[in-house]
């Protein structure tokens, strides 16, 4: 945030800022990951505070008041919490942007979760909604309001609708929404820790956007907020610092056919991966060009995180010996990398689909290129191979 602040002249120019943090639930939460029939588990982010709820709230308060500054006058932005945290984050929030700038407190409740023999179940999130300005945009949502009894009220002026339930009217809708978790065997389901269904994300975008807007998303696990202001013709900007999260968002966006720019503020990493494949060209006659053929034959991991469960890590080796590419999430080919440059502008992207991967791929380019190929695994390693043409 302080990058597109300082260098990326971004000062008021988001008109939607949705963030998902941490709901200071002194948990970890891990990824359910998918490799062949088999399901890994991996850390997706921590949520425990050594120094308790004044470092969290630090936490969120900076990055809030720089949020505020990249916020577009006429823009919301919308903080989604629970029980844990909401009632503190309001009064902040007031201070930031002021107690007038105030819009809506949306309670998103669902069926999914746990059960207490010491209270009522909790089943709600809450969503904080505010603006910069007294000039913001929000476009209102239509939604059923059913009768009662289901029976039609023929009040003079009132325009009645009838579908399988009975008779409703359309009316604005309400601040407390019946929208369900994502599934377990939801198309949608990426495996990540406390994933949001896009459906949700889909009400918020309308409400606060139209086309050619910009949305931004800085705890964006993922990337949900990303995919469907993609996928509603909005632009988009997601960040997060989990590796598995990036790369997460990058192949959901890949396979939904955005086009899109990656930025690393940190320093390389040292892969953990080992990776064997195989180039081959072949000449093509009276042709200064020749036919690239990349076949992808394995993907290893050099030492396993810590951040895995011993369980999975039995499960990880025992695929690694009998097929290690099921643990390939995604990679893709740039066939004119810049070397000097150092950026990989992939033109082919393959990201595993039901469980299936492509691994070979083919391309006619002029003699003297060099080939990058990246490479991530499902816990969200990454290695880069270069080939020379």
């Amino acid at each position: 945030m302080k990058t597109l602040l300082e260098t990326g002249n971004m000062f008021g120019k988001v008109q939607l800022i949705y963030i998902d943090p941490p709901f200071f639930s002194k948990a970890d939460y891990d990824a359910v990951l998918k490799a062949g029939d088999e399901s890994i588990k991996h850390l997706a982010y921590g949520d425990k505070w050594e120094r308790g709820l004044s470092e969290y709230l630090k936490m969120l308060t900076v990055r809030l008041l720089l949020m505020r500054d990249l916020l577009a006058d006429s823009g919301l932005i919308w903080l989604h919490l629970d029980w844990h945290a909401a009632h503190y984050a309001k009064i902040i929030m007031d201070e930031i942007f002021g107690e007038k700038n105030f819009v809506n407190e949306i309670i998103w409740t669902y069926k999914s979760g746990g059960t207490s023999k010491r209270h009522f179940s909790r089943k709600h999130d809450t969503l904080l909604v505010y603006a910069k300005s007294r000039h913001y945009n929000f476009y209102p949502l239509r939604e059923k309001s059913y009768n009662r009894g289901y029976k039609p009220y023929r009040f003079k002026g009132v325009k009645e609708y009838k579908d399988d339930m009975g008779w409703y009217t359309m009316v604005n809708m309400k601040d407390v929404w019946n929208i369900d978790m994502v599934g377990r065997t939801s198309g949608e389901r990426t495996g990540y820790a406390t994933q949001k269904p896009e459906q949700l994300l889909e009400r918020i975008v309308e409400s606060s956007t139209r086309e050619g807007d910009l949305c931004a998303d800085f705890f964006c696990g993922s990337g949900t907020l990303p995919a469907v202001a993609g996928r509603m013709g909005r632009r988009f900007i997601g960040c997060d610092k989990g590796r598995l999260a990036v790369e997460s968002t990058i192949s959901r966006l890949a396979s939904n056919g955005e086009t899109f720019q990656v930025y690393s503020l940190r320093p390389e990493e040292k892969t953990r991966l080992k990776v064997e494949l195989t180039a081959e060209k072949k000449e093509i006659p009276g042709s200064d060009k020749v036919l690239v053929r990349i076949s992808l034959l394995s993907v290893r991991e050099k030492h396993l995180s810590g951040t895995v469960e011993e369980k999975s890590r039995e499960i990880i080796r025992k695929i690694i010996r009998e097929d290690p590419l099921q643990l390939v999430e995604a990679w893709s080919v740039d066939f004119n990398y810049d070397a000097e440059g150092g950026v990989h502008r992939p033109q082919t992207v393959f990201v595993r689909n039901k469980g299936n991967l492509t691994t070979v791929c083919e391309k006619i380019i002029p003699q003297g290129r060099t080939v990058c190929v990246k490479i991530v695994d499902i816990m969200g390693n990454v290695a880069f191979e270069r080939i020379y043409v």
